[in-house]
């Protein structure tokens, strides 16, 4: 992609339709909540408190439960690829005692614009390792692909967490589960032993992401139809075909790559 190209990536205001399927008209002003004084203002955020801490007892709740589920033992020599050749599920613990994959989809020989937005965007989110690894947790990315293909597309976009190809073991892997979606899966290891302890898919890969964290804290949120929100309040994100996290026919996060002149050229041998 030329540099003029990638500098074109954000479209005028005006021209609101290709904005992750945003709504024509979407950039009419929005409406503005009520303003209060700071004394009415403080009120109607404890009355909110109290349900924000109700909701962080019972996330602490459901954790502990989860801490309490039994495991099931998983073949710890299944294959994966890696950056040196063959390894295996036992290898990518990295001598830890844990281990979160994140099953990345793919689209084989499709271009970097094509691959999926939805994984680019949280995977983008995974950046600092070390708090992990203080706890005796390693994270890796498992695609779903080929591994010669794939790798370029992390080296695109400037990742640095391990990545591995698990599409010779998926059905092992994902017993009981749709190859070919997202997926977070955490594994333990006792020895040469493995046991997954858990997994989630769908909206439960948002533990990986900040971004919509941040968004549900501000008065607009995520900007989408499906959020419970005010009459007049911004929502055309997802309207019109598209994707939430894609603006002009490419995953978000992919355009701060090409302004860095990074190669989108996901063909194996390419220079």
């Amino acid at each position: 992609m030329s540099n003029d190209q990638s500098n074109k990536r954000w479209q005028s205001k005006d021209d609101s339709t290709t904005l992750g399927g945003a709504a024509a008209g979407a950039t009419k002003a929005p409406r503005l909540p009520a303003a209060v004084d700071r004394a009415a203002f403080q009120a109607e955020l404890d009355r909110l408190r109290i349900r924000e801490k109700a909701h962080t007892r019972e996330g602490d709740a459901i954790a502990a439960a989860r801490r309490r589920l039994p495991t099931v033992e998983v073949d710890a020599n299944l294959a994966l690829i890696g950056p040196h050749g063959p390894l295996t599920l036992l290898e990518a613990f990295e001598g830890r005692r844990q281990l979160i994959a994140y099953y990345f989809m793919w689209h084989p020989g499709k271009p970097a614009a094509e691959q999926c937005e939805g994984c680019t965007w949280v995977t983008t989110q995974v950046d600092e390792l070390s708090y992990l690894h203080s706890r005796d947790v390693t994270y890796a990315v498992f695609c779903q692909g080929p591994y010669d293909e794939s790798i370029r597309y992390h080296d695109f976009m400037a990742w640095d967490m391990p990545w591995y190809s698990a599409q010779a073991s998926l059905d092992a892997l994902l017993v009981g589960r749709r190859i070919g979606m997202m997926h977070i899966v955490c594994y333990l290891r006792d020895g040469d032993r493995v046991f997954e302890t858990y997994w989630t898919t769908l909206r439960g890969v948002e533990a990986m992401d900040y971004s919509y964290a941040l968004m549900d804290l501000t008065v607009y949120g995520r900007q989408e139809p499906w959020e419970d929100s005010p009459a007049g309040w911004p929502q055309q994100w997802g309207v019109s075909p598209g994707h939430v996290t894609r603006i002009n026919g490419r995953p978000i996060a992919q355009w701060s790559r090409l302004e860095a002149g990074r190669s989108d050229d996901l063909a194996v041998g390419s220079v």
